[in-house]
């Protein structure tokens, strides 16, 4: 299997090569601006010296500062944080918002830290990093297993380095500068996706079956969001194994279940699957929500859902995304579907640096305007060009970040 960061420039090679952008300027629209590893020594909870890797890749910033989260996750990475930044680049330009692209991590099992240690691991980290973030060059935000806490951490840390400035990271908590309707954004902003392929197809939400993998921020927001508009949710999973049920699972009191006990194990409701039976179950949509390479040459042949949209980053790998053109099993690509959070990310941002908060309902009609019309734009690019919703949406993107590169310069 080839690294995450080449599965990822084999789709900006593409449409690079359908625009017919010079090698020179491929070049740069691949390679990353700035690329940071830190070694993160702090005193764990038992007195023991704990040391652990810290990245953040920032991968450019034509169209404006760079953005993107930062994930706490054992199996972290240079190169699956180099591909995530470049994916955040795309990101935002198919948005059209006024970022860049960048991403961060730190190899480690916050399953099995203490709340003291992780405050001590985001502040050193932060603390090593402070001179190359900030709200005008690289704002981060919270991905997997990082949440509101963690970036008011961050938020506090960098503060004591360069005065007040709550811009600096977004996905903070409501009570600390955050922005309403941030938590949920990502999922609502992939069910406003949805809405959207369906409204083109003279289809509804409501009797549509789906399913979900990964009942985390994503997958339970998305399942949620979904029940409440009719749709039937056949089977969500975990990192423990999964939950189905042909009527259709009460979601809800799962994320009840979920917000008292951590996971889905010990959850009742329905049969207990396992995350591959669920990616090969029958249903209309299928949501890949946890992390990457979920979708591979071997697997791909199984999948019997029409339309796949992907809430991860990365889920579907390109041999897979082959498969899945030849079955004619459309795929809304996660740099499309996935955009909300980074878009009320960019509210937030707004509210920040202007000291002016938005309500609730101004978040989701704008969050809602703008992922409506991104599908458009990426869907009438797709028609004109007879390409997949993925490369067209490469197409867009690319576009967007080379003007604004040449425009800049060198």
């Amino acid at each position: 299997m080839s690294s995450a960061f080449e599965s990822v420039n084999r789709y900006v090679r593409e449409a690079a090569r359908l625009l017919g952008l010079s090698d020179r300027l491929e070049k740069l629209l691949i390679n990353p601006d700035r690329e940071v590893k830190v070694e993160i020594a702090i005193e764990m909870d038992n007195g023991e010296i704990g040391v652990f890797t810290g990245y953040r890749v920032q991968h450019n910033d034509a169209r404006g500062p760079m953005k993107g989260g930062i994930r706490y996750h054992p199996t972290v990475n240079d190169d699956d944080v180099r591909a995530l930044a470049s994916l955040m680049t795309w990101k935002t330009a198919i948005v059209n918002i006024p970022f860049g692209g960048a991403k961060g991590g730190i190899a480690c099992d916050p399953k099995r830290m203490s709340e003291a240690e992780l405050e001590r691991l985001t502040r050193r980290f932060i603390a090593k990093i402070h001179e190359v973030i900030g709200p005008y060059q690289d704002i981060p935000a919270p991905d997997v297993n990082t949440n509101a806490q963690v970036m008011a951490w961050i938020m506090d840390e960098y503060s004591k380095f360069h005065g007040f400035a709550p811009a600096v990271v977004t996905g903070k908590p409501v009570d600390l500068f955050g922005s309403e309707g941030r938590e949920e954004a990502t999922g609502r902003g992939l069910v406003y996706i949805i809405e959207e392929h369906f409204k083109a197809l003279g289809k509804p939400i409501r009797g549509t079956t789906f399913a979900i993998q990964g009942f985390g921020n994503v997958g339970s927001y998305t399942a949620l969001i979904l029940h409440e508009l009719g749709g039937k949710v056949l089977a969500v999973s975990d990192v423990t194994g999964g939950l189905y049920n042909p009527d259709g699972l009460d979601i809800p009191a799962l994320v009840d279940f979920v917000r008292r006990n951590r996971t889905l194990q010990g959850a009742t409701q329905g049969t207990r699957i396992t995350n591959a039976e669920l990616l090969a179950l029958e249903c209309d949509v299928l949501i890949p929500a946890a992390l990457g390479d979920v979708f591979t040459k071997e697997n791909a042949p199984e999948v019997r859902a029409k339309l796949i949209v992907e809430g991860a980053n990365g889920p579907t790998t390109p041999e897979a995304d082959e498969i899945f053109n030849q079955r004619g099993i459309t795929v809304i690509p996660d740099i499309l579907a996935n955009a909300g959070g980074v878009t009320v990310s960019y509210f937030e941002w707004a509210q920040n640096i202007q000291q002016f908060k938005w309500d609730l309902e101004r978040v989701r009609t704008e969050l809602q305007r703008v992922m409506a019309r991104a599908y458009r734009e990426v869907a009438t690019l797709a028609r004109e060009k007879h390409t997949s919703l993925r490369t067209a949406a490469f197409l867009l993107a690319l576009g967007r970040v080379a003007k604004a590169r040449a425009m800049r310069g060198i």
